[in-house]
Formats: structure tokens, sequence, C-alpha cells
């Protein structure tokens, strides 16, 4: 079955939530969702580095005058979104995850966080006891409905005024086949991008490690490269 946007849900309604809204990943896809129009909250440890970021997204380029772009600490963020976006350092991924356990119940959780480790010889993947990110945060979070995606989007073209069009597609893994769609449809708010069904939480691991591959790639040929799936 070839991929048809025509068929995904209609997801303009939804406010999405970002933790570790702050760093360059978190605040790019900000960004992008209040250019699409949607109502965006930033969420931090701390409340007032989480407002100061959201008052600078909203006078980005791109965002409607009036838009709502708010901040507020992680707990609030969280209860407040439909969606929320895992965005935080691996480093602080499972203490952030477990502290929001219920805020976060009944909602859709997106964690796009690569657990990788840099040496002089560059970035690698590094071991998670649960198998990937994703899959910690789904033994976490268990009444939450969680996926993975969002992982290879360049931080740098999200968070660039100037474009428009961010041409890849955004690997989703879930158990939840709903998710798939409602995810998708959210990636293809960002001109450009598709959401693929990539298979299981259990594929996560190898999604999430191609990052060290996809930051490799970028330092040598001074890219900003993603993926993007041929034949559908």
């Amino acid at each position: 079955m070839a991929y048809d946007a025509s068929n995904l849900p209609d997801v303009s309604g939804l406010t999405v939530g970002v933790v570790g809204g702050t760093g360059d990943q978190g605040r790019g896809l900000a960004y992008r969702f209040a250019r699409a129009g949607h109502t965006v909250l930033i969420g931090s440890r701390a409340a007032e580095r989480a407002a100061r970021s959201a008052e600078e997204i909203a006078g980005l380029p791109g965002v409607a005058a009036g838009a709502s772009v708010s901040g507020a600490g992680n707990d609030e963020v969280a209860r407040r979104s439909d969606v929320v976006i895992i965005a935080v350092p691996w480093d602080g991924h499972a203490a952030t995850v477990a502290s929001l356990a219920e805020a976060l119940a009944g909602k859709i959780v997106v964690d796009c966080v690569n657990p990788l480790g840099f040496d002089r010889q560059g970035p690698y993947a590094l071991p998670v006891e649960e198998g990937s990110a994703v899959q910690q945060a789904a033994a976490l979070l268990p009444d939450s409905r969680v996926c993975a995606a969002f992982n290879h989007v360049s931080a740098p073209l999200l968070a660039d005024p100037e474009i428009d069009r961010i041409e890849l597609d955004v690997l989703i893994c879930t158990e939840d086949r709903e998710l798939v769609d409602i995810v998708g449809a959210l990636a293809a708010r960002i001109p450009g991008m598709r959401g693929i069904y990539a298979g299981r939480l259990r594929n996560a691991h190898q999604v999430e490690a191609l990052t060290a591959n996809l930051i490799a790639i970028n330092k040598r040929y001074k890219a900003h490269a993603g993926i993007r799936v041929t034949d559908l």
C-alpha cells in the first residue's frame, strides 16, 4: 500500500507539548509545530527558562501573530498537552520520564531521544538495558501511548526560519497502530515530511542508533542529512 497523506486524520486541534523544549531538538520541533498553527507548550525543569524560550519562538518568522506558544514546568506541560514529545538529553531521560508518569497517563508520548556517546572517533550508539530509549519510556509509562519518532530530524534545519520544507521521512516505531496515523499526521504538518511505520518498539534501537551514522555523514559532507524511504 503506497503512502497516502489524504487518509491521515485531522490533528490540527491537538496541543503539542515538548518536554526538553529549550534544547536544540525540542526547540526546533516546537517552532515547526507553532508555524503549523498548533498550540505549543514548552517544558523545562525551570519554568522561567521555558517561558523565555516560548516567547522567543512565538516571535520567530512564520509563527502567526497571537499564536499560542507558552512555557511551563515539565509536569504542567505534560498535564495540559494532548501529545507530548520527549526531547531531553539521554543522561536525564529515565529520571525525567519516570517523574512524569502520572502526568502522562492517557497521553500520546513521542520519544525522539537517541542514546549516543561521543569520543575522539566520533558518535556511537550506547547500549540500553531495555533495548532502546523508547522502550525505556514505555516501561516507565505503562498508562501512556508511546512511540518513537522524529529521531533523525536535523535541529539546524528545524530552527532555520528561511527553510519552509524539510524533505525527509519520520520513522515511527510503536505497538499502537493507531498512533502511526496520528503521529504521521503530525509529521505531515511540517511541509515535506512523511511519517512512515518502521515496526514495533523492539525495532527502535537501530532507528535511534542510526543517528550516529547521520551525524558522521553530516560532519563528513557538511550537510544536514535525513532519511527518505523509497518506493512508497
